[in-house]
């Protein structure tokens, strides 16, 4: 067993939540601070100056990286830690928040999160797998699911809105891309069997649920040392529209239109679509996708 963290790096994403929750970091590093943690905050104007900054930083050696926000602030701390033996600690003050949920953290209550948080740093951490998408040269972590079909396509349109501002966001851009999308060709190799056939969208989940609590895999487990991937086959814009309602819910999964394949490693091919992990864009398929097992360190 490791000693306590005492040095600790908090980045903050001012926008969290659109806003909203702007006053949640400042909170967080102050209740660190009372508890006798030697805090250094990390707050810049845009996500892209924070992820730099929180790089450069990381770099100079820390005891553990504590994030405030959703799931992109996830992302940016699994693409530090993973690896590393750095522990990460989440405080969830943004619209998804899907890891938080998956690791049963609060994930709508940033005062009982940073409650959580203070608890969990003086117990032993968790150790979870992670995934690694290899897209041309780069090579991007995700520690919740990979998107590459008409939930990528959402994705992309509620990253354009402004406004609701909340997980409702995500569900008005999925009825507003049903009347135009059309069942893709994929070409899907998991672990070395390669399959052809069209499909509405292909997943690759880590974590059971995205976009604020879809459950899209219910069953996902974070530490089996395997990845989940999630099919659905073509269906009626009529057929999808009642389908999804039961994926929040997780009561899709006796669906006939949906299937369920575990692997290590993944990779898809389909023209015309942009693949996201963790609801960052990470760009065109094709993609390769592989689990590391035990990859990440965190408080929970």
């Amino acid at each position: 067993m490791t000693a306590a963290p005492r040095r600790l790096l908090v980045a903050v994403n001012p926008a969290a939540s659109f806003g909203r929750n702007r006053t949640v970091g400042p909170a967080v590093v102050e209740r660190l601070v009372h508890a006798g943690y030697e805090v250094s905050m990390l707050r810049e104007a845009n996500f892209e100056l924070l992820r730099r900054e929180t790089e450069s930083a990381f770099e100079q050696g820390t005891d553990a990286l504590v994030v405030v926000g959703g799931d992109g602030m996830v992302s940016l701390g699994v693409n530090l830690v993973a690896q590393t033996g750095v522990p990460l600690g989440i405080v969830a003050a943004g619209t998804g928040n899907d890891l938080a949920r998956g690791l049963g953290l609060p994930y709508d209550d940033p005062a009982a999160a940073t409650d959580a948080l203070l608890a969990a740093l003086e117990r032993p951490t968790r150790t979870i797998d992670a995934g690694v998408i290899r897209h041309g040269e780069l090579r991007t972590w995700f520690a919740c699911v990979v998107s590459t079909g008409f939930d990528a396509v959402v994705n992309e349109r509620a990253n354009r809105m402004t406004r609701p501002r909340g997980p409702s966001r995500y569900t008005l851009a999925l009825l507003g891309e049903l009347a135009t999308f059309r069942p893709r060709t994929y070409a899907i190799t998991i672990d070395g069997a390669r399959r052809e056939q069209k499909a509405m969208l292909v997943s690759v989940a880590n974590n059971s649920s995205l976009g604020g609590g879809m459950r899209i895999v219910p069953h996902a487990e974070l530490a089996d040392g395997l990845l989940d991937v999630f099919i659905v086959h073509p269906l009626s814009r009529a057929a999808l529209l009642a389908v999804f309602p039961k994926v929040f819910r997780g009561e899709h999964t006796d669906h006939p239109a949906v299937e369920f394949v575990q692997g290590s490693r993944i990779t898809i091919e389909a023209d015309d679509i942009v693949a996201y992990a963790d609801g960052e864009r990470i760009g065109p398929l094709p993609i390769d996708v592989e689990v590391v097992p035990g990859a990440l360190s965190v408080f929970a």
